[in-house]
């Protein structure tokens, strides 16, 4: 005997507008990067004695992973692969225009922290399960 199952999808948690902005308003930085459906904001951090540059992506950039993700910088005269600071992430959904917000954040050497400089990166590209996401600079 058959049983009819009926495949369910879990529904997508809907942040609340004052959530969202307080998410975007705790970004000190202004717009550092963009894709063709995403903003990227950075900030570089340290916590005892370990730096990070800390990423938050707002845009169509949805992901759920336990592989973590990798952040290739290329630049004038350099290329950095960055690996996230943990394997397990996911992207948040938020009511306004159906975007999502996702924090990803990477671990840096304190003398590769200079490079973190808009007029020398080229491109960013993030890489995280099957998405890879080219990311031009905002010019000030």
């Amino acid at each position: 005997m058959k049983f009819p199952f009926k495949k369910t999808r879990p529904k997508e948690v809907v942040l609340i507008g004052d959530f969202t902005d307080s998410i975007i308003n705790d970004v000190e930085d202004p717009a550092f990067a963009l894709s063709q459906q995403n903003v990227m904001y950075t900030s570089v951090k340290e916590l005892g004695g370990y730096f990070y540059l800390v990423t938050i992506i707002v845009g169509a950039f949805k992901i759920k992973t336990n592989k973590g993700a990798k952040l290739n910088i290329t630049g004038a005269n350099f290329e950095l692969e960055l690996n996230a600071d943990m394997d397990e992430f996911e992207s948040d959904h938020t009511n306004v225009s159906n975007r999502f917000i996702t924090r990803i954040d990477f671990q840096i050497e304190e003398d590769d922290i200079s490079k973190i400089d808009k007029s020398l990166i080229k491109i960013l590209t993030l890489s995280a399960k099957k998405h890879k996401i080219s990311f031009i600079i905002v010019e000030d």
